[in-house]
């Protein structure tokens, strides 16, 4: 079997270090090479080119951002961005996330030894995603060209929002999407193309602490609807999305007649927090045939024991389908466990949505 080849890139002597302990710890991994900025790298990938790259933001000579756009533009190749992440410098890394990054970690300024020997697992499932990752599928664009709001656009999309009526009803259904790596890519392409009278949305994206704000935030620009990270006791309203905060699990409840989150700690589940399996499991019970459930791209198999509550519990589930995936790890699970209605591309979930929003 053909060992995967990675290199990092990183000017912390101690993360070179401890990556180099994860990576030869592997057996399906071989480690091509360690450098300390993108020139180094460069130079080495002369000769040598790996097949999944580790990098880091900051460094001297090049910044990884720059980097980045060079390998996308000369030589795609999944790379995976490993910094440390504040709230100045997380829209540096969404904009990673746009030029081609195909996943995002993010490491403590204190306690970063015993953070990556931690994160180990993670890490190696990231790496293991970015070597099967469709590279092509990274770009929204090869999706559908018209997505991208004109200022006049984003003008009319924010008149829209503000003339929608304060406490307007709740959604009698729920879109419950579950996604991981490619999903930023993906979910971007679904909100753009949703209308205000949507049913009310609530995501899981498996992403870093502090980054689910500005990438909501993003897309609420972005799009007709309105999107925002949850907060504890949200109601889930109709033109409304809700994206689960990094490191923390949201699950659906419900008062009433009314729906609405909450956003807790709480152990990892299948590996991640927030977890997908979390949210469907919370559907399912709360929602149940007034529910979709859609499971999209990504690595690992969190979220297919959900979606398979919601589905014997009478949900509408729907997986996306491996030639729109970035990584079909995800909805293959969820197929395999035949939790799933209906396979669908990555074009079609817009419509299915606006489908099912409450008459």
């Amino acid at each position: 079997m053909k060992k995967i080849k990675v290199a990092v890139i990183d000017d912390s002597a101690l993360v070179r270090q401890v990556f180099t302990g994860i990576i030869q710890s592997e057996p399906d991994f071989e480690l091509l090479f360690t450098a300390s900025d993108p020139v180094f790298a460069l130079d080495k990938m002369r000769s040598f080119w790996p097949d999944v790259i580790i990098l880091d933001v900051e460094m001297p000579r090049m910044d990884g951002i720059t980097f980045l756009k060079k390998i996308m533009s000369e030589h795609p190749t999944p790379i995976i961005i490993c910094s440390t992440l504040t709230q100045a410098n997380s829209l540096t890394l969404m904009q990673a996330l746009q030029n081609g990054a195909v996943d995002v970690f993010t490491k403590p300024s204190l306690g970063l030894k015993d953070f990556l020997s931690d994160s180990k697992r993670l890490f190696v499932d990231a790496i293991k995603a970015a070597s099967i990752s469709n590279l092509k599928k990274m770009n929204i664009k090869s999706f559908r060209s018209d997505i991208i709001s004109t200022n006049s656009d984003l003008e009319n999309t924010n008149k829209a929002k503000s003339n929608l009526p304060t406490g307007f009803t709740t959604t009698e259904k729920i879109i419950a999407i579950g996604t991981s790596t490619g999903g930023t890519i993906a979910l971007e392409y679904i909100l753009t193309a949703l209308d205000v009278n949507c049913p009310g949305i609530v995501i899981v994206q498996h992403m870093p602490e502090k980054f689910t704000a500005a990438f909501a935030e993003r897309l609420n620009k972005l799009s007709k609807i309105e999107v925002r990270e949850a907060k504890d006791k949200d109601r889930v309203l109709s033109g409304l999305a809700l994206i689960a905060p990094g490191n923390k699990h949201m699950s659906l409840k419900r008062s009433g007649a009314q729906y609405f989150v909450e956003v807790s700690d709480g152990p990892l589940v299948s590996r991640h927090r927030p977890s997908v399996d979390v949210l469907f499991r919370s559907v399912a019970k709360h929602a149940g045939t007034n529910s979709v459930g859609i499971i999209m791209t990504g690595m690992g198999d969190d979220g297919a024991n959900g979606l398979k509550e919601m589905h014997d519990l009478g949900s509408f589930t729907i997986a996306q389908n491996e030639e729109s995936c970035v990584v079909f790890g995800m909805p293959k699970e969820a197929i395999k466990k035949n939790a799933v209605d209906k396979i669908v591309s990555l074009e079609e979930i817009p419509s299915i949505i606006m489908k099912h929003r409450s008459v």
